[in-house]
């Protein structure tokens, strides 16, 4: 039993033909163009390959091709040559506040024992002074690359 069903007007198996042929292109979205043109089941249509061998010829997963023909079936062909967009908003955990907190501490003395202030020195710091919850090394190492500031002394 099928499915989804595909059938791409002309304007739409040009679009895509197009697509796939020249132009600097995404791989995914040339691979789901792909796909669209070799399941299209439409009157324009001269071959319809199977799953099966779209799968084998492109070398991906029988899920990824009905992935793709769903998105198209219901959410049309932007949707199936892009994906969706992404709509999860991530809330930034360090402020200005903190930034400045963390550089004036990597400008300062490090603590005894200590050369000189490590990413993860800072990050274990900023935590025992409250300034901020948690915070790994990483999160410092982007902070002080984005101010331009550097752990030496």
């Amino acid at each position: 039993m099928k499915k989804y069903i595909l059938t791409l007007t002309k304007d739409e198996r040009e679009t895509l033909s197009a697509l796939t042929s020249k132009g600097k292109h995404k791989s995914q979205k040339i691979l789901n163009a792909l796909i669209l043109l070799g399941c299209d089941e439409g009157e324009y249509q001269i071959k319809r390959s199977t799953n099966e061998e779209i799968a084998h010829i492109l070398n991906i997963s029988m899920r990824k091709i009905d992935r793709v023909k769903e998105r198209f079936v219901s959410e049309g062909i932007e949707v199936a040559l892009n994906g969706r967009k992404r709509d999860r908003i991530y809330d930034k955990k360090a402020d200005r506040d903190f930034e400045a907190h963390l550089v004036a501490l990597s400008c300062s003395e490090p603590p005894k024992g200590f050369a000189r202030w490590s990413l993860r020195l800072l990050a274990d710091k900023v935590v025992e002074l409250e300034y901020i919850d948690s915070i790994s090394h990483e999160t410092v190492r982007r902070i002080l690359k984005k101010t331009k500031s550097s752990v030496r002394n």
